[in-house]
């Protein structure tokens, strides 16, 4: 297992405080600036398990209230809401420094048989052909300062391969819908709750970023501000997340200084095993105004 992985399964392996208080770590995942968003979900989904036996979450929903410091641990209170003949609900909020940085509510469902359907897998190349996140960053690393680089080029849990990847630091406007391919091979083994927290951790991964993407913009121009303000998930099928799954996202609306984005997640056998939403802030960067002389 290599160091990135071990390191996402430690992060979402919580310290439990008290029957339902728990710790995780703030420093790792995606960004070293703050703390990456799929993680505070993941972590709090993981908080949530357990709680809940022999149960396993159908939909969560979550808001974003404030940023995470990734120098201190979180704080991840769960209020047993609900638990009923079918369904159990849970709240969970991410506390640091005595403030919600996430507040969180979680359905849980008892396996049933029902009516079943779903879309097709969209066609797209497969993962084989096309170049890894490292490959990519590769190319562009030497074209930002050096004090940025190596947290540019360092090695993270998530293997994912885009579908016609765009320049990092030149995008030109592209349509909204965009597909990625993702995995972490070193996912096998792991129980059915720890495989929905690394598709949970996962699925924040460029899906704000569809929103830019008509609009020439990305997280490394500099030219908008962008923070996830929620984000929404809905498990459909079992998750095998060591073998490839196909993210397809796109961005119906822009507008406001928002940005809302939808996602489905296929396995790479066809099978649609997950669902997401987020709406997410994409406010254009004003140059600052100087004070004029009296």
């Amino acid at each position: 297992m290599d160091d990135a992985a071990a390191g996402l399964l430690n992060l979402l392996d919580i310290e439990r405080l008290e029957v339902d208080l728990f710790r995780g770590t703030g420093h790792g995942g995606e960004t070293s600036m703050r703390i990456y968003g799929g993680q505070v979900i993941a972590q709090a989904l993981a908080a949530a398990y357990r709680t809940v036996p022999e149960r396993l979450c159908h939909s969560l929903h979550a808001y974003f209230i404030r940023p995470g410091d990734p120098s201190i641990p979180v704080i991840y209170s769960v209020d047993r809401s609900r638990d009923g003949g079918s369904f159990t609900t849970r709240r969970v909020i991410a506390i640091q420094n005595g403030k919600q940085i996430l507040n969180m509510s979680a359905s849980f469902h008892v396996a049933e048989e029902g009516f079943d359907h779903q879309h097709e897998m969209p066609p797209a190349d497969p993962p084989g052909n096309l170049p890894s996140r490292a490959d990519l960053r590769q190319q562009f690393a030497h074209q930002l300062p050096e004090d940025l680089r190596q947290d540019f080029l360092r090695q993270r849990p998530i293997d994912f391969r885009e579908h016609a990847p765009r320049d990092l630091l030149h995008p030109e406007p592209q349509s909204d819908r965009n597909y990625l391919w993702f995995r972490m091979e070193d996912a096998a083994g792991a129980d059915v709750r720890m495989q929905h927290c690394l598709l949970a951790y996962a699925s924040d991964m460029n899906l704000l970023g569809s929103s830019l993407r008509p609009h020439g913009e990305n997280f490394f121009t500099g030219n908008v501000m962008t923070a996830s303000l929620d984000h929404a998930m809905w498990f459909h099928a079992p998750i095998r997340f060591q073998d490839w799954h196909l993210y397809v996202m796109d961005a119906p609306f822009t507008g406001g200084g928002r940005g809302f984005n939808r996602g489905t997640i296929f396995h790479i056998d066809g099978e649609l095993v997950a669902s997401t939403a987020q709406e997410g802030l994409m406010r254009p960067m004003r140059p600052m105004r100087r004070n004029k002389q009296v």
